[in-house]
């Protein structure tokens, strides 16, 4: 359920990680102009879509009325045919055959525009377009036509409870996405141990992947990216029969994986040391929340409220929101989180909500209306590395290695 996906980010990540993380990035030039109804500074090339979705619903999720030419930029993103590509720098130009649309992106809106309301119209063409593109195994890839992923599966199953679907009854062929993820579950037992793994690899293995894990319990639960506390059923793991078992075995997998390393995950991107992964820690414990795991999960939000602040503020909007996600989920203030006003530096990095002063935000002249990419792929992925963003909310839905 992450940030940005692209053959050429990966392509990048596998030259910058031989070099040492800590890397100075280029500077953005002065010159540089985004939308000023945008969240966050960097290239939206990317993430534009994504992070402004997670920004609105973390808003939403918090009591605040975000900016209504914030919530305009994100409906002039979607095409006519429904669909959400990462990012158009010109919403009036057409999108046509070239224009990469993406499910994860068109998921994340829905999910946005759906709680903020008022968008029916926008959120149903979106969902159309979603079941269009629905593959015969029941599930999604990031693009259309792209191998099903446990990660693109649960957040278009997330799409679809927020606007009111069914997702077992959405159907390809007699396959429902549960029917997708549960192929994708790992059996109980090894290293997998009820695992999700996010793809098979080319001879049809599976491998446990933590990112995938988190995405894939709430997509079993057919949750979205805001969730209240569940009710826990006692599982061992067993043969994921049905999705409630395989959530049981994923979020048992989850709690093990985050003790083992003082209640969070860890990543390692290629040619990097392991290092904290904040976002899938984040992403964890709202699996583990929805589906009643408390005791793990108010664990490992202790830990990010300990340790996540240089995290956030060097990755930016969708990094607040997936705290704000996160303390949602455990009961936590997010206004109060281990001293820091999440929903306060959210709120600096975009255009002032309808319901507060200027204060925290940044000026709207620091924008232009129209933007176009600048920073490019070297840029961003420098920085996730030297911010040590791991693999939550980053490169997910595309060819990515198994890992935990």
């Amino acid at each position: 359920m992450n940030v940005r996906r692209s053959a050429a980010v990966l392509a990048a990540t596998a030259v910058i990680g031989a070099a040492t993380p800590a890397a100075a990035a280029p500077s953005p030039s002065p010159s540089q102009a985004f939308p000023s109804a945008l969240y966050g500074d960097s290239d939206p090339k990317y993430d534009g879509v994504w992070r402004q979705s997670l920004a609105l619903l973390a808003q939403d999720t918090v009591g605040v009325k975000p900016a209504e030419k914030s919530v305009q930029w994100l409906v002039r993103q979607q095409c006519a045919d429904g669909g959400f590509a990462s990012y158009r720098p010109d919403p009036t130009t057409a999108c046509d055959a070239k224009t990469m649309l993406d499910t994860n992106a068109t998921s994340a809106a829905v999910q946005a525009l759906t709680a903020l309301g008022g968008h029916d119209g926008t959120t149903r063409k979106a969902v159309g377009w979603l079941k269009s593109v629905q593959n015969e195994d029941g599930g999604w890839g990031y693009s259309p036509g792209g191998a099903s992923d446990t990660n693109s599966t649960s957040i278009v199953i997330g799409a679809l409870a927020a606007a009111g679907e069914k997702p077992d009854q959405v159907e390809k062929d007699g396959k429902s996405p549960h029917d997708a993820l549960l192929k994708l579950a790992l059996p109980c037992g090894g290293d997998g141990d009820g695992a999700f793994a996010f793809q098979p690899d080319k001879k049809g293995r599976l491998a446990a992947n933590a990112d995938a894990t988190a995405a894939g319990v709430l997509g079993a639960l057919d949750k979205g990216m805001v969730v209240e506390p569940g009710k826990k059923s006692d599982a061992a793991c067993e043969k994921a029969t049905t999705p409630q078992q395989a959530a049981a075995n994923g979020a048992g997998y989850l709690t093990a994986a985050l003790a083992k390393d003082d209640n969070h995950l860890m990543s390692a991107l290629a040619g990097a040391e392991p290092q904290p992964d904040f976002g899938n820690t984040a992403d964890a414990v709202v699996a583990l929340a929805a589906r009643g795991d408390t005791a793990q999960a108010e664990k490992s939000v202790r830990w990010l409220e300990k340790n996540s602040a240089s995290w956030a503020a060097q990755s930016g909007p969708a990094a607040y929101a997936q705290l704000i996600f996160a303390a949602h989920a455990t009961g936590t203030n997010p206004r109060d989180f281990g001293g820091a006003d999440l929903v306060k530096q959210l709120g600096a990095t975009g255009p002032a909500p309808q319901a507060a002063g200027k204060n925290g935000t940044k000026a709207a002249d620091e924008k232009e209306d129209s933007g176009s990419d600048f920073f490019g792929v070297w840029w961003y992925v420098g920085v996730c590395l030297v911010a040590g963003i791991g693999i939550g909310f980053l490169f997910t839905g595309r060819k990515k290695q198994q890992q935990l």
